[in-house]
């Protein structure tokens, strides 16, 4: 059999996922602070990209959605990308020639284009008195480490008793507790155990009271002793019944100590205003505040969306580069490529910001719609709702809708929500709609939190007050729900007296 080469020429269709449309997917997850860090990386790195200056007379960014649709579609680059979960499949051999990239942007009328390219960034400006103070910019919380070396700079130990000190302070954890035995600080440091040992007793007097225990039972006894309580029943329970007091088994500590269950709840509430980790102030990261990426205000009857662009930089071509396009056949073929690659980029992360823009915008009005009482009424009013029922009233693809809810806000005038809150389950109703997960959840929540204290509901209890509110629910559910409300069960939440 004799073996030839043959040319054969296929159409076919396949998917592409080209580099711009994972840019455009990427843009819609990312939260507003995210997509800021975003832009900053880009215009470090792409040197056609350029930030307008307040000073620049140049358009501002249209107020409105519809205006930064039109704008965005005057931009000279391909036509809009398909919907980023399938990419637009394209025939693998054609006919027609289509123009290429380069020969698009070399008919770019670049006067028209400076007059009415958008941006990406409002034009207003910021009063100083709305930004934080130069200080509040600088400080750092000091970690529990740093704050017991400080004391220690202060409490003029002996030379051996502070290098001891060193090691026994790098050995507490975020908790407060020390993690090490003495002879092992005492090898390391190089010094005897009782030297340890000496050094260990000062610094269980520093602040936080409690720091430096080995355990809950000396932290503990650590604060009483710092705090002047001498009651006896407390001391006793601390050194002999901590275990069963911990459960809440008031009756078990009162048998083994011979005494009351109302003697045990009054010692008890005293031992619970103790704090059982005393690094607790130190511990954890910096508090991350939200930024909301909607505002969503109520103006006469209607409700109006307004998008949070602030501190986004306005962005635009840089007038060099359009300089170096405009001269044609005078600009080598190497730079023109690559500044044709660049100025493409650069306008594909533009418009891919406005696309995203105007996504957000109508998701959120979708889900205006379908929560209308919830934004009017409050939590009671929240309504079942899924990711197809808004994918289907915006005509866009579920996942499309799921990226842009992950990590975006919307402050509202109930408060500020994540959208994601905004999609729930439903839970029958014995008679009626069905009503949302979440406001079945605060209702638990409220019950719990007008319960009697010695007489706790259980959660058969509250599934059974819920299907007289005529809210059909299972046990487990309620279990699962006051769980997710991070609420104990009935029995450790009874209190005795």
């Amino acid at each position: 059999m004799a073996l030839e080469l043959k040319q054969q020429l296929r159409l076919s269709q396949q998917l592409v996922m080209t580099p711009q449309l994972q840019q455009a997917i990427k843009l819609l997850q990312l939260s507003r602070l995210e997509l800021v860090g975003l832009v900053q990386q880009e215009l470090e790195e792409n040197p056609v990209l350029e930030e307008a200056l307040e000073g620049d007379e140049e358009p501002s960014l249209a107020s409105s959605v519809e205006a930064q649709a039109e704008a965005a579609s005057q931009l000279p680059v391909e036509t809009e990308p398909p919907p980023p979960e399938v990419a637009a499949a394209e025939p693998a051999a054609s006919a027609d020639r289509e123009p290429t990239d380069a020969e698009k942007l070399a008919d770019v009328d670049w006067q028209s284009y400076a007059e009415d390219y958008p941006q990406t960034g409002p034009r207003e400006t910021r009063d100083d008195s709305d930004r934080p103070s130069f200080e509040a910019s600088l400080t750092r919380r000091a970690t529990l480490a740093e704050h017991l070396h400080w004391q220690l700079q202060l409490s003029g130990f002996p030379a051996d008793e502070e290098a001891a000190a060193h090691f026994i302070i790098g050995n507490i954890d975020e908790r407060g507790y020390l993690q090490s035995s003495l002879e092992e600080i005492a090898r390391q440091a190089g010094v005897p155990e009782p030297v340890v040992a000496s050094a260990l007793a000062r610094i269980q007097e520093f602040d936080p009271t409690g720091v430096g225990a080995r355990d809950l039972k000396e932290c503990l006894t650590l604060q009483v002793r710092a705090l002047g309580i001498d009651d006896p029943i407390v001391l006793r329970i601390l050194a002999e019944a901590l275990d069963p007091l911990i459960k809440r088994d008031f009756r078990g500590v009162a048998r083994q100590l011979g005494i009351s269950v109302e003697e045990v709840a009054v010692a008890a509430r005293i031992v619970g205003r103790l704090e059982p980790r005393p690094g607790r102030a130190f511990g954890g990261e910096d508090p991350i505040y939200i930024v909301p990426d909607i505002f969503v205000h109520k103006i006469g009857d209607e409700f109006h969306v307004v998008l949070n662009d602030d501190g986004l930089p306005r962005l635009r071509i840089n007038a060099l580069y359009r300089e170096v396009l405009a001269r044609g056949s005078q600009t080598p073929k190497d730079t023109k490529t690559y500044v044709h690659e660049k100025v493409r980029s650069a306008m594909w992360l533009i418009k891919s910001i406005h696309q995203r823009q105007r996504t957000i915008y109508r998701v959120m009005q979708s889900i205006i719609k379908h929560q209308r009482e919830f934004f009017e009424k409050g939590i009671n009013h929240l309504r079942p709702l899924n990711l197809r029922d808004v994918a289907d009233d915006i005509e866009m693809h579920e996942s499309t809708v799921s990226r842009v809810t992950t990590n975006k806000y919307a402050n509202t005038p109930q408060g500020i929500f994540e959208l994601k809150y905004f999609f729930n389950s439903s839970i029958n109703r014995v008679d009626g709609e069905a009503i949302a997960s979440e406001s079945v959840k605060d209702r638990i929540g409220r019950l719990i939190h007008s319960e009697d204290p010695r007489r706790p509901l259980s959660d058969q209890r509250i599934a059974e007050m819920l299907k007289v509110a005529n809210i059909d629910i299972a046990r487990r559910t309620v279990t699962k729900y006051r769980e997710a409300l991070n609420l104990l069960s009935s029995t450790k939440r009874r209190q005795v007296g």
